[in-house]
């Protein structure tokens, strides 16, 4: 096997580049002028040509895209005259080299990158080069240069680099540079609006103890990733239980306090640890689920009944005003007998109520037709939303007529949705029915649904073969269906094709 030719072996002898032969864009504009001025754009003001596509300085995805978009325009270097290495002050240039497709090209740019701050992210992204030569010395240079700043700086590039095979170098090395800086440098990364960013910071932070449990209470009450809220809700609790009541009081207060319902549950869940179960039973109505288990498991661990604390909240008109979440709450820990308890408040003045109530009939496993059916009038949405997930699995013994009646463009868009979702669920020929009618409707979500049930209808199992009004039905939306359908879908009913 040839070996590589002394110049490129040598570090300390003159390197020779392939001649950079490069593919002109469709407006004939020469590449290394094109990304010669997006490489000004990216390093700073050099001389050359104005950017054809300028991405942000700081944007790590712009710096990837360069490195792409470079190396899709080069052309398989040819045994050409070589010639000299991109001069010293040529940046761009220099920068079109680093991303080349030939690794010979990349690895001689690489060392005369060195020292040169402006290109360091193309270094970062060499770190992770496919050809080992190259790979090795952008990383003795990356090792080399960075430090608490630049590492702050190229954090979002290298952790993006890093999700790329062989990218866990420049992962590693920055992790080492930040386990060695000052807190404010850290502190950058914490604030840094990528999650991947911040995610990363404050593992450092959290391994290195350099946050109160005050501090991280707060940042998973706000910070809006669930990772970073994990993260920062464990770390916090740590502290719960220790013996410091001002400490708890302040991880507590936050976590209870907070946005998410994650967040939230393990405050709940902490406050066993912390010998304040009772603080628990505020939380058995609260509007998330996560939450209402957490502080049911609290409270019977501290020897509470939750489903009697449920049932005093619904029993009557002379119980504490319900919430949606006590109501819903009796479903999830009650029994079915619990259901007399929720009918009268499908009755409710309020929505929320009225809407957890048949939530929690549901769950119960106690819902009605009969006594459901007038809810798909109801004039809150979430309500019939709710009314019909309650009787989907009894669509197909529904009264079609009555449900047809409720498709009319003279009700509201919400309760056409309904009864139309459960013709369509009931199947037969009422649902294709349904849905022929509103191929026309003007309610363009209505009828891009219509089109879909006509596309997806089959005929029942078990129907009656050769109903004439479905053969009517079909020739309707023949400009849906089209002629091959439409005669598969008479034959499978029974009718001539």
């Amino acid at each position: 096997m040839p070996s590589r030719p002394q110049e490129m072996r040598a570090t300390s002898a003159p390197v020779r580049l392939y001649d950079l032969r490069l593919e002109q864009d469709e407006r004939g504009t020469d590449m290394i002028g094109d990304s010669a001025g997006t490489a000004a754009a990216v390093t700073g003001p050099t001389p050359g040509p104005p950017p054809h596509r300028a991405p942000a300085a700081g944007d790590p995805a712009a710096w990837q895209a360069f490195d792409e978009d470079v190396r899709s325009r080069c052309m398989v270097p040819a045994p050409s005259p070589p010639f000299g290495a991109p001069p010293a002050d040529d940046l761009s240039r220099l920068a079109v080299a680093l991303c080349h497709r030939d690794g010979r090209v990349r690895e001689a740019a690489v060392r005369d990158a060195a020292g040169r701050p402006d290109l360091l992210p193309l270094i970062a992204v060499r770190c992770a080069d496919w050809v080992a030569p190259v790979r090795q010395r952008a990383r003795q240079v990356l090792r080399e240069t960075l430090d608490a700043d630049t590492a702050v700086a190229l954090a979002p590039l290298i952790l993006r680099v890093g999700r790329r095979g062989r990218g866990e170098f420049g992962v590693g090395l920055l992790r080492e540079v930040l386990d060695r800086a000052p807190r404010a440098r850290l502190d950058v990364l914490l604030a840094d609006p990528d999650r991947t960013v911040r995610r990363f910071g404050y593992r450092i932070a959290v391994e290195q103890g350099v946050l109160a449990p005050a501090e991280l209470a707060a940042t998973a009450s706000r910070d809006d990733d669930v990772v970073v809220q994990d993260l920062c809700a464990t770390a916090a609790l740590a502290a719960v239980g220790d013996g410091d009541g001002a400490t708890e009081d302040a991880v507590l207060v936050r976590l209870l306090g907070a946005r998410t319902p994650r967040t939230r549950a393990a405050g709940v869940t902490a406050l066993r640890r912390a010998g304040r179960a009772e603080g628990a039973g505020a939380f058995l109505d609260d509007r998330a689920a996560q939450v209402r288990a957490c502080a049911r498991y609290v409270v019977r661990q501290a020897g509470g009944d939750p489903a009697a604390w449920y049932r005093t909240r619904c029993s009557g008109p002379d119980a504490p005003e319900p919430s949606p979440g006590a109501v819903i709450g009796l479903a999830e820990c009650g029994e079915r007998a619990d259901g007399a308890l929720l009918w009268p408040l499908v009755r409710h003045a309020g929505p929320g109520i009225r809407a957890a109530a048949v939530a929690g009939l549901r769950t119960l496993d106690v819902a009605r037709a009969d006594g459901l059916l007038p809810l798909l009038d109801d004039p809150a949405p979430r309500v019939t939303r709710e009314t019909v997930a309650a009787l989907l699995p009894s669509a197909g013994g529904l009264p079609a007529g009555w449900l047809m009646e409720r498709t009319a463009a003279d009700r509201p868009r919400h309760v056409r949705a309904a009864a139309f979702r459960l013709l369509v669920a009931g199947g037969g020929a009422a649902a294709l029915r349904a849905a022929v009618a509103l191929l026309a409707d003007p309610d363009e979500r209505l009828r891009a649904r219509a089109g879909q049930a006509v596309l997806r209808w089959r005929p029942s199992a078990g129907a009656p073969q050769g109903d004439s009004e479905v053969g009517e039905l079909l020739d309707l939306c023949r400009h849906v269906l089209g002629d091959d359908a439409v005669r598969r879908r008479k034959w499978e009913a029974g009718l001539p094709r």
